[in-house]
């Protein structure tokens, strides 16, 4: 509380949340905010139920630190400052609402299940308090519910999403939101805290700057890893450095193919509301009787790049040295793990979210049911990659290869793990043992 020792405790004042909007501009809730009240003063929260699962220097603490000191450096220009806390939501909140006369309390919307929980809880205080909790739709498009079939139920195959999401897209206005009112910040002075003094300590992993250059050519070049051939949006879209509606105004004519991953990554966003058991359960049921074979040694091989398939192992090592991997690479190395190796998918899901700067539960849960043959309109579980036809395929020249593994082609690089035709054949008479 010491941060904002400044603000006067007599004056009336209104907060807008920051969660994973960090951005001024394009910003749903700030827009509404900002357009509605005149003492507006924006506040991030460190969570521990969150923060605490993760190393003291995680890439992801640091960006979203730098971030926010971006947006203090842009509140000085309106004589405003952010209030950086840490602590458990509920609890700042009561003693937020203790000390200070609060107004409101604005923010954008969080779908996953512990947001949806936490935010619950949270508007049941502000409620006793007097306090109203206003939470604006921000991160999406369309809002789960919005995307409905005909019986009015929500869609678990990809296909008739998209078109009922592309034919809706058509019908609202969707541009991006403007902040006529910027000085509409409360105006006042506050010391931000350290990054040690939260806890924390400076990565060497960087995220990378995102680029939309090269979209018109995003179909025919986002399968070739060496390329360096995509956005690099993944965290971005995540902390919401950028709005979808921007992203979106600015990209829709120039690649259907683009378009399409955007769709997606809404697509899990909807069935991870609709169905919060995907979280830890195979969204089809039938799949339960996998006998996973859950071998440690050999996920330690996968997890460290050693398991003498080399798309595999470039894919993890970017992996392990980035927090990015690229996304053919990642449909690859996900379905090695469960099919090849017969490793439980919670067990790569769990792994992607300690490394991936992209990290995202809906997209992560989704993508590794669909990989392992469980999830809604996933691959068959018939369907196993080849490692070697892939990389004949996508990386025929093994420049992505020879950049992640150096020892490839040496005396010094593992021979396979498991032989490809025997994998495949065990994976398929696991899985059809598993559901008939």
């Amino acid at each position: 509380m010491e941060y904002f020792k400044q603000l006067d405790v007599k004056t009336e004042v209104s907060f807008f949340w920051l969660r994973r909007d960090l951005r001024i501009d394009d910003n749903a809730g700030l827009h509404h905010a900002l357009k509605e009240d005149k003492t507006i003063i924006l506040v991030f929260i460190f969570d521990p139920n969150i923060t605490d699962e993760l190393p003291a220097n995680d890439a992801r603490i640091t960006f979203i630190y730098e971030r926010l000191l971006d947006l203090n450096q842009q509140l000085k220009e309106f004589q405003s400052a952010l209030l950086i806390l840490q602590g458990d939501p509920l609890e700042v909140w009561k003693l937020l609402s203790e000390t200070y006369k609060i107004k409101k309390v604005y923010c954008n919307k969080d779908y996953e299940p512990y947001a949806l929980k936490r935010d619950q809880q949270i508007k049941h205080l502000l409620i006793d308090k007097g306090i109203e909790l206003t939470c604006f739709q921000d991160h999406l498009i369309f809002e789960p519910g919005e995307i409905l079939s005909q019986n009015n139920e929500p869609y678990t195959v990809y296909t008739p999403f998209k078109n009922k999401w592309l034919s809706n897209l058509n019908s609202i206005d969707f541009k991006p939101y403007s902040n006529p009112q910027l000085s509409n910040f409360h105006k006042f002075n506050a010391e931000l805290p350290s990054l040690k003094s939260l806890g924390f300590s400076t990565s060497l992993i960087k995220v990378k700057d995102y680029k939309l250059m090269n979209i018109n050519n995003y179909h025919s070049k986002r399968d070739y890893p060496a390329l360096n051939a995509t956005t690099n949006l993944g965290p971005h879209l995540r902390f919401g450095t950028i709005g979808i509606r921007k992203l979106i105004s600015e990209t829709k004519n120039q690649s259907p193919t683009f378009l399409n991953e955007l769709i997606w990554r809404e697509f899990f966003i909807h069935i991870l509301v609709h169905f919060p058991n995907v979280v830890s359960d195979n969204f089809r049921r039938k799949y339960d009787n996998i006998q996973w074979r859950n071998n440690e040694q050999e996920f330690e091989a996968w997890c460290n790049g050693k398991t003498g398939y080399p798309l595999v192992d470039a894919g993890m090592r970017e992996l392990n040295t980035t927090g990015y991997m690229h996304n053919r690479v990642r449909m690859i190395t996900a379905g090695f793990l469960c099919k090849h190796l017969l490793i439980d998918w919670r067990w790569g899901e769990a792994y992607f979210a300690k490394k991936l700067l992209d990290y995202e539960l809906a997209s992560n849960n989704g993508n590794w049911q669909w990989a392992a043959g469980t999830g809604c309109d996933a691959a068959p579980y018939f369907r196993i990659f080849n490692p070697i036809t892939q990389q004949q395929k996508f990386d025929k020249n093994f420049d992505y290869i020879k950049r992640w593994v150096p020892e490839f082609g040496t005396p010094d690089y593992p021979p396979e793990i498991v032989e490809h035709k025997f994998a495949r054949e065990r994976a398929l008479s696991m899985y059809k043992k598993a559901i008939l």
